[in-house]
């Protein structure tokens, strides 16, 4: 009878295995990079990306168990992918942790208050998708700059990254890691990082910066909610799961305000990665497949604990860890433009909205993320007013 039940559940503990696998592999880099572009230190980078494997992985073991369903936790890819273009606050790395705080406390008011969760809502979806884009942008551009710097070693990470890609698309970006992994210790020799660089978590205190709020906490809640939330409720949806989305906003909104100190920058429902969980490759039994949650989350909590090497080890090489990084946004880069040019009315202003974020230029502190967004929101606004005037005229 034990054996059985083991076996029935063993496509489910599998699943969950392998898409913890998938998830750190293809974007951890993306965190890395998103860390120091608002001003952290290689060992503040890898205290935030311990933060974030632990967290997330302790917030998906309970909450698969709690409500017997795949509820996988993940850590915010496009939102780290905004901070490695946001730039460092100017009152430094403590004003971007304020930030984090702040990000976790609207997703836990957007729980407890539905009228405020369903006001994300009404952001127009192509603007929304034209930020996302516009942020991707110049992180996807790392492959071509590395091909031109590094043209063998970029040449083989990307040559792998497609051909495996061919054959099997989930497993071209961990493909793609374990290339550059063992490029940069073939090319660092003797100076590959030891035990000594698994570091614990370093809390640093929050400083609430009014311009790090809005250039920061703000486009992050947007990017996390539309980006991350909204399609992961959606994914779950499509597999047969309907859990309240209010507790797990408060429960991911309280978790990203108590780790922010220590740099996790916000934690969501998985998208990308909730259809291995949530989906037939956890088995036919529907009723096991919360213990792909469960073990997604205990192989999150192991690599958190080695977050210290991971993120040593990446430093021997930032032009090789941009490379997968941009390699690993390319599917979201796609997706996010097709999703600003899919309405023809709102093509312009996408675009707008898009060339703003895209130019990573900040003014008056606030990030370009957030002045596209307004960019794009101010010429979809009078172009609809213009709109309605000529009807009332006709």
């Amino acid at each position: 009878m034990q054996h059985q039940r083991f076996t029935a559940a063993l496509p489910a503990l599998a699943a969950g295995l392998l898409t913890a696998a998938i998830a750190f592999t293809s974007s951890f880099s993306v965190i890395v990079q998103g860390l120091h572009g608002v001003g952290a230190t290689v060992d503040q980078a890898a205290s935030g990306l311990f933060a974030l494997s632990v967290t997330m992985g302790l917030c998906s073991i309970l909450y698969s168990w709690a409500s017997r369903m795949p509820i996988s936790i993940a850590w915010s890819t496009p939102g780290a992918a905004f901070l490695a273009i946001a730039g460092t606050p100017s009152a430094g790395y403590p004003a971007a942790i304020g930030a984090f705080v702040a990000t976790g406390l609207l997703i836990l008011v957007a729980g407890l208050i539905k009228p405020f969760g369903r006001l994300i809502t009404k952001v127009p979806r192509s603007l929304a998708n034209a930020m996302l884009a516009g942020i991707l942008f110049d992180l996807c551009m790392a492959p071509v700059r590395a091909a031109a710097a590094v043209p063998l070693d970029a040449g083989l990470i990307i040559a792998t990254f497609l051909l495996v890609g061919a054959v099997k698309r989930l497993a071209a970006v961990p493909a793609a890691a374990l290339v550059t992994m063992a490029l940069i210790l073939f090319r660092a020799g003797d100076t590959v990082p030891g035990l000594a660089s698994l570091t614990g978590p370093i809390a640093v205190m929050p400083q609430f910066d009014l311009s790090a709020i809005i250039g920061i906490a703000l486009p992050l809640f947007v990017i996390t909610m539309a980006s991350q939330n909204v399609p992961g409720l959606a994914i779950l949806k499509l597999n047969g799961y309907e859990p309240a989305p209010g507790p797990i906003f408060v429960g991911t909104g309280l978790a990203t305000a108590l780790a922010a100190p220590f740099g996790a920058l916000a934690f969501n429902l998985a998208a990308i990665t909730a259809a291995l969980c949530a989906g037939p490759e956890a088995g036919p039994d529907k009723r096991l497949r919360y213990l792909a949650g469960i073990s997604s989350g205990a192989a999150y909590i192991l690599f958190g604990l080695a977050a210290g090497w991971i993120v040593t080890f990446a430093a021997q090489a930032p032009l090789l860890i941009g490379t997968i990084a941009g390699l690993a946004l390319l599917g979201a880069l796609a997706s996010s433009l097709h999703g600003a040019m899919e309405v023809v009315k709102e093509r312009e202003a996408a675009a707008v909205c898009f060339l703003v974020s895209a130019s990573g230029l900040a003014f008056l502190g606030v990030s370009a993320a957030f002045w596209g967004l307004v960019s794009g929101a101010g010429v979809l606004g009078l172009r609809r007013l213009a709109g309605s005037d000529q009807r009332r005229a006709a």
